[in-house]
């Protein structure tokens, strides 16, 4: 599995946000075959900044309705990060 499919994109919620200033911790979208070792290379290598820890979890996807028919959201894996003291990654600089 190459480097740049393991991790699809960051999440920007509020939840996260607070994460990020409070525990310097980073959640992202990954691959679901990813596991936690691909996961750790894939963020050291990209954003060039030590991991010290990887949480990751399955989240299942949501039903949704359209009227009277139902459909369901995909199932997707959500990687937490932990960033060792002194690194950061801004995702969004100069906004």
């Amino acid at each position: 599995m190459r480097t740049y499919d393991i991790i699809k994109g960051p999440i920007d919620t509020e939840k996260t946000n607070l994460q990020k200033e409070s525990h310097n911790k980073v959640s992202f979208e990954v691959d679901p075959k990813a596991n936690r070792v691909e996961i750790r290379k894939a963020i050291e290598k990209i954003f060039e900044v030590k991991v010290q820890s990887v949480r990751t979890m399955h989240v299942k996807g949501k039903i949704k309705r359209r009227g009277r028919i139902l459909g369901r959201q995909k199932n997707w894996k959500k990687a937490i990060v932990t960033l060792m003291p002194g690194s950061r990654i801004n995702f969004f600089e100069g906004v």
